[in-house]
């Protein structure tokens, strides 16, 4: 806990289809925000690498209290992110940063480990 609020969790390690992730355990890709996480399902909203993150992968960090978002693009950047997702985390007043996942996950850990209430979809291939 930080400040009596619950922290995100670290990415403890990435490697090519596998994150460890602290008190989740490990997987292929993840949903992360404060207090916890869970496995990255596309399937439940239709994610695909083109258009890529949508604003219904989203909500679901925002409803655990994220402040900022970190958006990984995939190990070799093949992940998109659509527009509406900018806008609607910009109307929002939510920071967000897009990265590849090695960059993305540095951030994310480095913000999650300094109490910001820090969410983000991490996929750990492509």
């Amino acid at each position: 806990m930080v400040d009596g609020l619950e922290q995100s969790p670290i990415v403890k390690r990435l490697a090519w289809g596998e994150m460890v992730i602290d008190n989740l355990g490990s997987g292929r890709d993840f949903k992360l925000y404060p207090g916890g996480g869970r496995a990255w399902d596309w399937t439940e909203t239709n994610t695909h690498h083109q258009p890529g993150i949508q604003v219904t992968d989203i909500e679901e960090l925002l409803d655990h209290g994220s402040q900022v978002v970190v958006l990984s693009r995939g190990i070799q950047s093949k992940l998109h992110t659509c527009s509406d997702v900018f806008r609607y985390l910009h109307a929002k007043n939510i920071c967000v940063c897009a990265a590849e996942t090695n960059v993305a996950v540095e951030i994310y850990n480095s913000l999650a480990a300094s109490g910001v209430r820090v969410g983000g979809l991490f996929h750990s291939t492509c």
